[in-house]
């Protein structure tokens, strides 16, 4: 079947469709949760607009389908695609390169083939389902040559790009060997929206150094086949989470009541310290964790005073450098839980498991310090859910100085992860912050959040693309 046609089509590598199956072979469809489903469900809604996206799991599809307003149009991918264009070139290639080589990448010319083809995929089904004159916004690194092939397609539309994750230096991005095709698929856009205006800075730096196109303050003058100059934007748009919700959820009765109960049952700690990330080296896990060891060894902090809870999301088990990673963080935790902990007060405590919505705003409003120590992120949006969710204006938050959030969140505890002594005294910093100080903090840090939440960076990336 036919999907009908959208003024506005969001492309991203997965739908926002969570898709289970009953005992008789029935499927059964629902929204995923997400604060990027939520931002853009409205304006979908407002303009008939459709999500094209992988329905998540090999060699599955279904025809296009309607849910809450938005139509949901499925790009069908094979166990092989799938192994070759998400965990191999989107997840070994591009993401420790566009995160500071932590790890090293890798560099396949299967992958590559699988990527372009992919991208194909995608861009053909977005073409085939927006109107004419319509918009097409593009979302993240495993789609960045869909945007040219979206245009090349399809010259009457507009064509917007937003990166989720860091851009790097030229001197990074050099390193891969379709450098240029890269750059030139992202010029297939009109508008290319960045977290940072230091990545918004390294993009246009690459396109100067290796394409040898022009750029003029945040344009990029791209020359088209007939001759005519087409001014590419690039710029900044800070993304952010449903703030409100988060707000009102961090509020409901059962919530604190479960808050209370997570402090009791953790044996009511001085001081509760927390961190919440997918299982991935460019969080920082084992650099937080090396600290907090080092406090415990050093009796700077002393359980039953304090403990820790760390949550790690499962995440792509299939690459081998996050089946090491859990290894060896997993093997830190059993040696500070058996080290410095005893019978009714451990000192710390690891779940490698997802948590729930309501679970995790307990979370943030049952810790007393927030440690987000991202060796290099996009964003961060966890620092931003701790804000939003400190309805009682209490807590610390101690924040990597390399996340897009340290731009914004500048009254928490900002930390250079990689320097250990100086994470540590945050660590004790934010130990020891009084209440009064913890209340001027956060009664900042929640105004910033709360004011500038997940709608109004998908409001100005629209209006500004539209404005194109």
């Amino acid at each position: 079947m036919n999907a009908p046609l959208s003024d506005l089509v969001v492309v991203s590598n997965r739908l926002p469709v969570d898709v289970s199956v009953a005992d008789d072979a029935t499927l059964t469809y629902r929204r995923s949760p997400g604060g990027l489903v939520a931002a853009l469900e409205p304006v979908l809604s407002q303009r008939s607009g459709a999500w094209v996206g992988w329905p998540g799991a090999p060699d599955f599809t279904f025809e296009p389908l309607r849910l809450d307003g938005v139509l949901s149009i499925p790009v069908p991918l094979t166990s092989e695609e799938i192994a070759d264009y998400y965990e191999g070139f989107s997840n070994a290639t591009l993401w420790p390169l566009y995160h500071d080589v932590i790890t090293p990448p890798e560099y396949h010319r299967e992958w590559h083939e699988a990527y372009r083809s992919v991208n194909t995929k995608f861009a053909e089904a977005a073409a085939a389902a927006v109107t004419e004159g319509g918009t097409v916004w593009v979302h993240d690194y495993q789609l960045q040559l869909a945007p040219s092939m979206i245009k090349q397609l399809r010259p009457d539309v507009k064509v917007g790009f937003f990166n989720h994750i860091p851009f790097p230096p030229e001197a990074l991005f050099a390193q891969l060997p379709w450098r240029r095709e890269i750059l030139m698929g992202l010029l297939g856009a009109d508008l290319i929206g960045f977290q940072r205006a230091q990545d918004a800075g390294n993009f246009r730096s690459c396109v100067r150094r290796l394409t040898g196109l022009t750029t003029r303050g945040h344009q990029v003058l791209v020359r088209e086949p007939d001759g005519s100059v087409r001014e590419v934007a690039s710029a900044a748009f800070p993304i952010s989470i449903d703030s409100a919700a988060a707000d009102a959820r961090a509020r409901l009765p059962r919530i604190q009541a479960r808050a209370r109960e997570i402090r009791s049952e953790l044996g009511n700690p001085d001081c509760l310290l927390f961190g919440v990330d997918r299982l991935d080296y460019t969080k920082g896990i084992a650099h937080r964790l090396k600290a907090y060891e080092e406090l415990l060894r050093e009796g700077r902090l002393k359980v039953p005073g304090v403990a820790m809870v760390q949550v790690a999301s499962p995440s792509r088990v299939g690459v081998s450098a996050y089946q090491a990673l859990r290894d060896d963080v997993e093997a830190t935790v059993g040696r500070i839980a058996g080290d410095f902990g005893s019978l009714g007060s451990p000192a710390i405590h690891y779940l490698h498991q997802n948590q729930d919505a309501d679970e995790m705003a307990a979370l943030y409003l049952a810790a007393d310090v927030m440690l987000v120590t991202a060796l290099r992120d996009g964003m961060n949006l966890v620092a931003k859910e701790y804000v939003a969710s400190r309805v009682d204006g209490r807590g610390a938050l101690v924040l990597s100085e390399f996340t897009g959030a340290a731009d914004e969140l500048r009254q928490a505890i900002l930390v250079n992860p990689h320097d250990i002594d100086g994470l540590k005294n945050s660590i004790l910093r934010a130990v020891a912050m009084s209440p009064r100080e913890q209340r001027r903090r956060m009664q900042a840090l929640r105004r910033r959040v709360l004011e500038n939440d997940v709608s109004a960076w998908a409001a100005a990336f629209l209006t500004t693309l539209a404005s194109r």
